[in-house]
């Protein structure tokens, strides 16, 4: 004989399915970005594409939330997990890429088949290194050192492309800017398969990130949508400064702790 669950019952239920609710809306946005990018693609409207970029972003904020509700919520599970790596492949992999082809090579089909082709090849390059970063990131957890990534986050990544739209909504119309954003697109990729350690926000250092966020704030408001495309490029100069700083044996910067197997 059946029994109906109580109340506290439906609220616990409730509670573990709150941090799959907020990736669902995190895929959500990377659904639309996709949908957006597609229809715009043989119209070239810029309003558009920065609108699908803005989604990509907010699809990044959902994705912070979801593992912030699930520990504060004590509701984390393996089907969380693996949820959240299949929706950052499509949110940060597969939505970034289509929204470069589109942005950057539709415009461009009739008269540069060829580029367009190269376009669609470094977008899938793109793809498949976040596809791989996420791959090594779930088989080295608890196996590398946590106040560093090991090469850049795929969320970061999808950032730092989108701000590419963000910035210069305007499709691209020139093959210099076709091979720009094929550089773009490889160098990312790469920087995500790397093994350069990239600092982790989740381990904050008090007063320095309160600094940080200021000079961010005091920035954007000055910068506005150009203020992202120079984040990315100082953090990712930044971090390859660092690591070649440790290569040559600084240590003003403690560098990640090697841990054996």
């Amino acid at each position: 004989m059946s029994t109906k669950p109580t109340s506290r019952q439906r609220l616990a239920r409730a509670k573990f399915a709150l941090p799959s609710f907020v990736t669902l809306l995190s895929i959500a946005c990377g659904f639309g970005s996709i949908v957006i990018s597609v229809d715009n693609a043989h119209i070239g409207a810029p309003s558009d594409y920065r609108l699908a970029a803005i989604l990509l972003v907010l699809a990044g904020v959902f994705d912070a939330l979801d593992g912030f509700v699930a520990r504060l919520t004590k509701t984390q599970s393996s089907f969380g997990v693996q949820l959240d790596s299949i929706a950052d492949v499509m949110n940060f992999g597969c939505a970034p890429g289509l929204l470069l082809y589109c942005y950057g090579f539709a415009q461009m089909g009739a008269a540069h088949p060829t580029l367009v082709r190269m376009g669609g090849l470094a977008c899938f390059v793109f793809v498949t290194c976040g596809a791989l970063r996420l791959a090594r990131f779930n088989v080295m957890v608890g196996r590398t050192d946590p106040r560093y990534f090991v090469g850049m986050p795929i969320t970061a990544g999808a950032a730092c492309v989108a701000s590419v739209v963000v910035a210069w909504p305007d499709p691209a119309t020139t093959m210099a800017q076709c091979f720009a954003i094929i550089a773009l697109m490889l160098a990312v990729g790469t920087l995500m398969v790397s093994t350069i350690r990239f600092p982790s926000s989740k381990h904050p250092r008090g007063k320095v990130m309160l600094a940080l966020l200021a000079a961010c704030a005091v920035l954007l408001a000055v910068l506005q949508t150009r203020f992202f495309v120079l984040f990315f490029l100082l953090y990712v100069s930044a971090t390859l400064l660092l690591n070649i700083a440790w290569r040559m044996g600084w240590t003003g910067v403690a560098p990640p702790k090697v841990y054996e197997d």
